[in-house]
């Protein structure tokens, strides 16, 4: 029965060292190409994509469940140019660029930024506009306003705002005013925009 067991123990030890040496060959065996991206803290419903130099999308992924994303990539299959992965989260965006060249991927983790995007909300006829930016970019922000059957928009608020690292702003929309509203938010070279119709 000893010698059994001895066996068995044996023929454990040997799998757990044929299976880890497995482990290790397969990721070995990974083309050379392949760059593993990881992001902590993810969620549900984040968008990860991948951008070329004139911002289109040249992958887009959604998140499928809370917590650490990892994943490999031949990056080496795109053709040469810059390029960005944008992690598109719910208050900000990671963008994390590089470079192909010559079957070459290089990242330039010194040029990764973080865009904090406005946060919009309606309570009531009052609108809620914050935005955080540890950096203190600064926020260009307009609001502007349609009556309800009309084609044409009319400008009624803007706003040029720097050195600021939080900024909150409160509108109250007339309730007697039916119409539609939109807010149009730009920093670090993107354009948030949200509609509400009252």
């Amino acid at each position: 029965m000893k010698k059994r067991i001895h066996t068995i123990v044996c023929t454990v030890m040997m799998l757990s060292i044929m299976l880890s040496y497995a482990n290790t060959i397969s990721s070995l065996d990974l083309p050379n190409a392949t760059t593993v991206i990881t992001f902590d803290k993810v969620k549900k419903g984040h968008q990860l994509v991948i951008k070329d130099a004139n911002l289109l999308v040249v992958y887009k992924e959604s998140i499928e469940e809370d917590g650490n994303y990892t994943k490999g990539f031949d990056l080496t299959a795109l053709p040469d140019g810059n390029y960005s992965f944008e992690l598109d989260k719910d208050v900000q965006i990671v963008s994390i660029p590089f470079t192909v060249t010559s079957n070459t991927v290089t990242f330039a983790k010194d040029k990764e930024t973080v865009i904090y995007k406005p946060t919009i909300r309606l309570e009531a006829n009052y609108l809620f506009v914050s935005r955080l930016s540890l950096d203190v970019q600064p926020l260009t922000m307009k609001l502007y306003y349609r009556e309800a059957g009309q084609q044409v928009r009319e400008r009624i608020f803007s706003e040029n705002i720097e050195d600021t690292k939080i900024v909150e702003r409160v509108f109250e929309l007339s309730k007697e005013k039916k119409g539609q509203y939109t807010i149009v938010c730009t920093t670090q070279g993107r354009t948030f925009k949200q509609q509400i119709t009252l």
